[in-house]
């Protein structure tokens, strides 16, 4: 199975002990890591990168870390996720605030839903999204996805308020022709 993707300007690919100081920065920004479980101290954001290397150990899947092709800079982690009692089979993302408005985000996701439609054989794909979040609202609209409505995340998540947004391989794959 492909484990690389590789885009005009990125390289997404498995989580690595050499991303660490990237994935503590994006965890540790308030802002940055407000709507997906952040801000949160560098022993946790250390803990939080294992638990994404481990699903790619045992699911044979995870996000992939995201890394400017011109630079070699760790900028997020976008990709397929899919945790015990999770909604459903996510693509999310994430990325530092530096990295913002780049349109990291749009490139890394759509070919992450390609990678999970044509490898994994997924059928469908939503992203969880708080319904403050209007950046990744925007974002989901633009990759095709339709707001389905309120939805819940397991403990200990469950607080969070969360809309499943999402689209079917049939949708995406008329979309991208």
């Amino acid at each position: 199975m492909q484990t690389r993707i590789e885009t005009d300007r990125l390289i997404l690919r498995p989580t690595a002990a050499e991303d660490f100081d990237g994935w503590a920065e994006l965890m540790g920004d308030a802002e940055a890591s407000q709507y997906i479980g952040g801000p949160i101290p560098r022993a946790a954001a250390w803990r939080g990168m294992a638990t994404m290397a481990g699903s790619w150990a045992l699911k044979g899947f995870g996000m992939f870390s995201v890394i400017e092709r011109g630079t070699g800079r760790w900028v997020g982690r976008v990709g397929p996720w899919q945790p015990e009692e999770w909604p459903g089979k996510e693509v999310g993302w994430g990325l530092v605030r530096s990295a913002w408005g780049r349109g990291y985000a749009h490139e890394a996701a759509a070919a992450t839903i390609d990678w999970t439609f044509d490898t994994l054989g997924w059928s469908e794909v939503i992203h969880c999204i708080d319904p403050a979040n209007a950046p990744s609202q925007r974002l989901a609209a633009r990759l095709g996805a339709s707001n389905r409505g309120p939805g819940k995340l397991p403990p200990p998540f469950d607080t969070f308020p969360i809309e499943v947004w999402g689209h079917t391989r049939e949708q995406w794959r008329s979309r991208r022709r």
